[in-house]
């Protein structure tokens, strides 16, 4: 039995991540501060399912609060730790910059602290699809540089990117970041498209399109992204031995530092996402057409070659599938029908 601590377990991904673990055996201490960006109560019924489990233990504290963080890891021995709390959205951050800083900075920054102190085994950590930012070329490789985020959210996670590297140099800490893509499915994020879109077509409300629907999205189902966090998390960042500092890859190091991207590899259009939905709820979309917004981009398509080399595992699930399985989880949820 392994002894993880999952920040974010109240969060979409940290509850289905804390499950997985549960079930093959793990003993699992969830970390969450229950923030009501949305629904609290989304977030405490994620939460009921969990604390069921004799081997789970809720902590309810903020990442910014060293002092809660440091009473954690001095309560607790940890093996590895999952840190997937964050400040999520890039919308969000054009109008609440100082949650990002105080969550995904300052927060992060308490986390490698402790993981440096506490000698932890391994971290993994959410970065996002958002780093790529300007860059156009695809599918987005973690060997490319990610230069140029377009929002402060996208800042913050290539600086944690930057942050953890700098521990596992300094430090020989064991860090791997996960650029996650447009991740759907049960349990999912209430601010995100597919909820959003579910939500206003039931209620006869039309969907805000934007960019005039001329979007790509590499929608990722939330089993796929759980899969590829626990296969990493199990083996831990080595430094490669092939580092060059004359031409320095991104993704890895001559220290214990790994980034990899978590995505479908199968990017979709947003239209063709809209009429699976349609087609799934029985029932026609009317659609409000407008342009894109701020620190937005029109297409994202990860290269997944990394993962699959170094795990074995591809994400294969299928937009049709995986909207599937979210309509019927939220037709049930909300007793709609």
């Amino acid at each position: 039995m392994k002894r993880i601590l999952v920040t974010g377990a109240a969060g979409f991904i940290g509850m289905h991540v804390s499950r997985k673990l549960l079930a093959r055996g793990d003993a699992v201490v969830g970390l969450d501060n229950l923030n009501p960006y949305y629904s609290v109560q989304l977030k405490q019924d994620r939460l009921r399912s969990l604390k069921s489990e004799a081997n789970f233990e809720f902590v309810n504290a903020d990442l910014a609060d060293r002092v809660a963080i440091e009473q954690c890891f001095e309560t607790h021995t940890f093996d590895a730790v999952v840190n997937l709390a964050a400040q999520a959205g890039v919308r969000y951050s054009l109008t609440n910059p100082h949650a990002y800083i105080d969550s995904n900075i300052i927060g992060f920054t308490n986390i490698l602290e402790a993981c440096r102190h506490a000698r932890i085994g391994h971290l993994v950590y959410a970065s996002s699809s958002s780093v790529y930012g300007g860059n156009t070329r695809q599918p987005f490789s973690v060997h490319d540089n990610v230069d140029h985020p377009v929002s402060l959210y996208a800042a913050t996670k290539k600086a944690n990117e930057l942050m953890a590297h700098t521990y596992s140099h300094l430090y020989r800490l064991p860090t791997t970041g996960l650029r996650f893509f447009t991740v759907y499915g049960p349990w999912g994020r209430p601010d995100m498209a597919m909820w959003l879109f579910t939500e206003a077509i039931l209620s006869g409300r039309p969907i805000q399109v934007f960019n005039e629907g001329k979007m790509r999205r590499d929608f990722t189902y939330i089993d796929d992204i759980v899969e590829g966090v626990v296969r990493v998390m199990d083996r831990p960042a080595e430094p490669n031995s092939d580092w060059n500092g004359a031409m320095p890859d991104p993704a890895t190091s001559s220290a214990p530092y790994r980034v990899y991207n978590i995505g479908n590899n199968q990017p979709v259009e947003l239209m063709h996402m809209i009429g699976v939905l349609e087609d799934t709820l029985g029932m026609k979309a009317e659609k409000t057409m407008l342009p894109m917004q701020p620190g937005d981009v029109p297409a994202t398509y990860a290269d997944v070659d990394d993962l699959t080399r170094d795990t074995g595992f591809r994400p294969e699930t299928s937009i049709e599938d995986g909207v599937r399985r979210f309509v019927d989880w939220y037709r049930g949820y909300h007793g709609a029908t």
